[in-house]
């Protein structure tokens, strides 16, 4: 899945939408320290009113929200595993009855609880619901034409969510016109704030992939490992923090931590060139004859098997490949940082080749070439003339 599938489903996860159905909702209750079912509870979507339908899809909404390789994961499950989630998902999905659906869930929902007991009581919140996808319109049709031909795909959601102790409040009576202290005993769940979660299958170009599932981590570049490999019996993540990392490691390893930033900026240039190049399709990858190439493209001449070597080395496989647009910052609306003890630059990817390092009467300065004059909180700068002899 990309962002743009993600972002297809989030829009239609709205209350009556003919192109996204959720038939049942399945909710679990589990008292915190245990790991046993307090209460649990299913029944169709529809039956709820309107304001806990509105409630819970803004949750899921929530729950899908955030960058990928952030905070949402498309992970590829692991064939290997023992009691695979993935055919417990697939059979979950594939079942007519709410009942067989519900032990499926109920099956996830022990592999959840195993050796893991929370700290806060928690609800776990499951949907099945059917995303359906109108084909592309051709010349000449209107969208009534283009919804005779969807393709649908089926899908669960899961969601953890921590419950909070009722606020002890002081509220007034107009009636009686006095004070009165209120206590409220229910327990609050948090719909504002998922734990953590999944989609399955993952859904990608309008077509289900039961070879995958999106994994939802409750805060961004915080994925719960234990959660991906013993819940969902997934194969191991690399996060978007993760990827950079190793690219600047790799980077440093064959090249030196000394680089210019003409040639840092040529290289993230080259990166963002081959990202938007294929900004319709999967997002590329880089392997370490990918890294050769850029670096050659930039000035820097260095080996493959050497830069093949430093893969190995960094990330335990010399086949590994990282996601170009984790690299890199965004091009055009995130700053990368130039760090100095006096302080901190932010300056766009692009702009790495008018930065320079320069020795001023004795003293190390960034100079950094600008073509109209600098302001300080709205007052312009004064500019300072000195003689070449003195860089």
């Amino acid at each position: 899945m990309d962002k743009k599938d993600i972002a297809a489903i989030r829009r239609q996860l709205k209350v009556d939408n003919d192109l996204l159905k959720i038939s049942d909702i399945f909710n679990v209750y589990v008292m915190k320290e245990t790991t046993e079912i307090y209460h649990q509870q299913s029944q169709p979507f529809h039956l709820l009113d309107d304001d806990q339908q509105e409630l819970f899809i803004a949750h899921f909404k929530k729950l899908l929200g955030g960058q990928m390789d952030e905070k949402l994961f498309e992970v590829k499950f692991d064939r290997e595993a023992e009691d695979s989630s993935q055919l417990i998902l697939h059979k979950a999905l594939l079942s007519s009855s709410v009942e067989d659906w519900k032990q499926e869930m109920l099956a996830i929902t022990k592999k959840i609880l195993t050796d893991h007991p929370y700290e806060k009581d928690i609800v776990i919140s499951f949907i099945r619901a059917e995303y359906m996808k109108p084909t592309r319109r051709e010349a000449g049709e209107n969208e009534e034409n283009v919804r005779d031909t969807v393709y649908s795909n089926p899908f669960i959601i899961c969601s953890i969510n921590k419950t909070e102790e009722p606020k002890k409040e002081i509220h007034f009576d107009y009636i009686e016109k006095e004070f009165k202290y209120k206590i409220e005993t229910d327990p609050v769940i948090d719909l504002k704030h998922p734990m953590a979660g999944f989609l399955f299958p993952a859904i990608t170009d309008g077509v289900s992939d039961v070879n995958h599932v999106l994994y939802a981590a409750g805060k961004a570049h915080e994925p719960d490992y234990r959660f991906i490999e013993e819940v969902l019996t997934g194969q191991d993540i690399m996060t978007a923090q993760e990827d950079k990392a190793v690219f600047e490691e790799v980077i440093k390893d064959v090249v030196g931590d000394q680089l210019n930033p003409s040639t840092l900026a040529a290289v993230y240039e080259e990166i963002n060139r081959v990202v938007e190049e294929n900004e319709e399709d999967t997002a590329p990858m880089l392997d370490y004859k990918d890294v050769g190439r850029v670096l050659a493209q930039s000035g820097e001449q260095v080996e493959d098997e050497q830069i093949k070597s430093s893969f190995e080395r960094f990330t335990n496989e010399e086949s590994y490949e990282l996601k170009a647009t984790s690299v890199i910052p965004k091009y055009k609306s995130k700053s990368i940082k130039i760090n100095t003890k006096v302080a901190n630059i932010s300056i766009s990817p692009q702009d790495l080749q008018f930065v320079k390092q320069v020795n001023y009467k004795g003293k190390r300065c960034i100079m950094i070439e600008i073509e109209e004059d600098a302001e300080i909180e709205g007052f312009k700068m004064l500019p300072e003339a000195f003689g070449e002899d003195e860089i």
